[in-house]
């Protein structure tokens, strides 16, 4: 068999992006001065490399489910923004992890979430004139761009291997951008 149960697939990915995430912050203990006044708030950056976290498991259930391979149309779920074939009740149930429309709305869902806060905190880096840390906002910006129009292309392809590839790879590239921006906003030794 060469497919997983969608929670164990979730798990091993989890651990291996904090297994990353853990040596980058190691990583930039040793190389990155942080040694700058003005930090934006430690706790927002915190709570937004949580949803990215969030995301890549739910991501993990819509990759273990073959979730993608359906509803393949964007905005929309087929003619509607819920998926057609459920009922907006059954989200607020456990059974909900295992069906597959309802976790690609999910993964849908909390990609707009991300963005959101995503655009917050960028509005208020430049706001607050916080120029230590343009690079790295900005940085982070493009990663996400980039993995939002990925999963787009990748759900309107049917969840071709080429495109749901370079995807998943990009989220590696979006964790890694985000621990650095959270590195920054850490306290300095």
């Amino acid at each position: 068999r060469v497919d997983v149960n969608h929670f164990r697939l979730s798990i091993h990915l989890l651990i291996a992006f904090v297994i990353t995430a853990l040596i980058l912050w190691n990583y930039f203990n040793l190389n990155i001065n942080r040694n700058f006044n003005e930090k934006f708030n430690y706790s927002v950056i915190f709570i937004f490399l949580l949803l990215v976290f969030i995301q890549i498991t739910i991501g993990a259930f819509v990759s273990g489910m073959d979730a993608g391979q359906i509803y393949n149309s964007w905005p929309l779920m087929g003619l509607s923004y819920f998926p057609d074939d459920n009922k907006i009740i059954n989200i607020f149930k456990l059974s909900a992890f295992s069906d597959p429309s309802l976790v690609q709305f999910m993964h849908r869902n909390i990609a707009y979430l991300i963005l959101i806060f995503y655009l917050i905190i960028l509005i208020k880096i430049y706001n607050k004139k916080l120029i230590n840390l343009y690079f790295a906002i900005n940085i982070v910006g493009i990663i996400l761009f980039v993995q939002i129009i990925l999963g787009i292309f990748t759900l309107l392809y049917g969840a071709q291997i080429l495109l749901a590839s370079m995807h998943q790879i990009s989220s590696i590239f979006l964790v890694s951008s985000s621990v650095y921006l959270l590195y920054l906003n850490s306290k300095s030794n």
